[in-house]
């Protein structure tokens, strides 16, 4: 399945000692694949932070669960937990810290809190709205948490317009110079009686305050959107996590599952897929200076001659006349900006063409998983059939081969954009010429490695297994196990090297990845874990 670069001989090495693969006696080389699938059921891996998918439906569960956390360690009321974990996004960890340190006056006045333990003032029966300057009955005055008091109608309008400008998380007082935060209650009341369907987009503001300001869990960027988000439990926010609908991204910048590609690299290396049309425009054509079309040489001369005539120098874009040899142009000369320009012109070639060299092969190795994810229905079809003939054969290793490829694949195509950056311009600076020289082979042996691995179990899995008698069956079980064993190793060791040999020395920028995610795959295509 797509080009093969890597070796692909029958008798290549798998790269595995024997004491790196134990077969149970049932044949789930020591792992179970029972766990059950939860909508928002903790996954981890290896040393990435373990995480938990968040559905709409368990987000207030879980929302309640921190904000019962606040009110029972302050004695407060939910709507003034809720004011103190917005402020702190959520992170009841930080609260306390804060608490500990500036103590609970302070931490209420940074929060926007007023005065929780004193008695309101009580009214006149008649009061004049500082706001909108009539006098009122004291039933159609509201008075906030600060002591701040204004009619009714001056607090609706208020809430209206921040609801509808959205601001509706923290909507402060209408005194001058008061950081209080509104009452929820009060905001809902009232925003209710003039407009129920506003109160309901506040509800909503409050709700999803939970995701839009906590720092561990982001929503879902899945299109169109499934509704989920997902929280991660540890304070490393970079690495890669997968939500209940499939959707594989990185935590830290919302963007696909790119590792090993860090997420500076990947930002790049998406602009310069975008850029890099415009790029091979800039390199082969030129403007004609009297129309303005873009012209492409299509021949030795530098003197070129556009559809509407206009003859012009292909080095510098100036017009000029007709009359020329292979070498000049009558009555024009470039001077030294011609030599200026050919070594412009070929640094930009040469930079065409390394972009190209990786951009080729990432999109070959995308090619080839797209193909793959296409057959996951042949495959389980085989399964199916196999499953029917032999009932008592435990084929399970089937499916964790399967996720084993479409991740090591993922990982593969991923793994060319990230030598394209490494070893040019980005970290020239941390690095000599013979050392990049020294870690760029070292890298790409891991990377052929991997990918001659990935190659072989791809072949392996074509294989008509659903016609092989028991015998073939265990024969390719065998050889299929032994490959999946060899390319885990191989993606954890160029997550390792690339971790502490590339990133780890440099001393000028920070790059991160994500760590790899290798002993548990979760099945996209059915919801559920798969130990592999």
């Amino acid at each position: 399945m797509g080009e093969d670069y890597g070796s692909g001989d029958d008798d290549c090495s798998y790269g595995y000692d024997e004491e790196d693969f134990l077969v149970d006696d049932d044949g789930d080389e020591g792992c179970s694949s029972d766990r059950s699938p939860s909508e928002s059921a903790e996954r981890s891996a290896d040393n990435s932070p373990s995480y938990k998918v968040i559905t709409r439906e368990s987000l207030l569960t879980a929302q309640r669960k921190d904000l019962q956390r606040v009110m029972e360690f302050f004695s407060v009321k939910e709507k003034h937990a809720r004011t103190l974990l917005i402020h702190f996004r959520w992170d009841v960890d930080v609260l306390l810290e804060y608490l500990v340190e500036h103590g609970k006056e302070r931490l209420y006045t940074k929060a926007g809190l007023g005065n929780l333990e004193g008695s309101a003032a009580e009214c006149p029966s008649i009061i004049d709205c500082s706001i909108c300057y009539e006098e009122v009955s004291v039933d159609e005055v509201t008075t906030m948490d600060c002591g701040h008091f204004f009619c009714n109608a001056c607090w609706t309008q208020h809430f209206v317009v921040k609801i509808q400008e959205g601001q509706g998380r923290r909507i402060k007082c209408m005194a001058p110079r008061c950081e209080c935060i509104c009452d929820e209650v009060h905001i809902r009341d009232l925003v209710r009686s003039a407009d129920p369907s506003l109160a309901d987009r506040f509800e909503q503001f409050l709700l999803d305050s939970y995701i839009e300001d906590n720092k561990r869990v982001k929503w879902c960027p899945s299109v169109p959107h499934c509704g989920n988000a997902v929280q991660v439990e540890a304070d490393d926010l970079v690495c890669e996590v997968e939500c209940e609908c499939g959707m594989q991204f990185c935590f830290s910048c919302a963007a696909d599952a790119h590792s090993p590609c860090s997420c500076r690299m990947w930002e790049l290396w998406t602009k310069k897929n975008q850029d890099a049309t415009d790029s091979w425009i800039t390199v082969n054509t030129k403007p004609c200076p009297k129309c303005h079309k873009l012209v492409q040489k299509d021949g030795g001369c530098n003197l070129v001659i556009c559809t509407c005539q206009q003859a012009f120098c292909w080095l510098c874009g100036a017009a000029t006349g007709r009359d020329h040899t292979w070498d000049s142009i009558a009555n024009h000369s470039c001077g030294r900006y011609k030599e200026d320009y050919k070594k412009k012109s070929e640094t930009a070639k040469k930079e065409l063409d390394r972009y190209m060299h990786y951009y080729d092969r990432y999109k070959a190795h995308l090619d080839s998983l797209k193909l793959e994810l296409k057959q996951e229905q042949t495959v389980m079809s085989k399964v199916s059939t196999l499953e029917d003939k032999e009932s008592t054969l435990d084929i399970s290793w089937i499916q964790k081969a399967f996720f084993r490829l479409v991740q090591s694949r993922r990982i593969l195509a991923h793994s060319y954009p990230f030598p394209y950056y490494m070893f040019g311009s980005l970290f020239k600076d941390e690095m000599n010429d013979e050392e990049m020289d020294l870690k760029k082979t070292l890298f790409e042996d891991r990377q052929q490695l991997l990918e001659a691995n990935v190659e072989m179990l791809s072949k392996l899995l074509e294989e008509k297994f659903d016609e092989f008698r028991v015998a073939g069956v265990l024969d390719l079980r065998e050889k299929v196990q032994a490959v999946v064993v060899s390319t885990d190793n191989l993606c954890r060791n160029l997550y390792e090297f690339i971790e502490n040999d590339l990133l780890g020395p440099l001393t000028k920028t920070f790059e991160r990845i994500a760590p790899y995610r290798g002993s548990s795959l979760f099945n996209h295509f059915k919801g559920e874990s798969v130990e592999v």
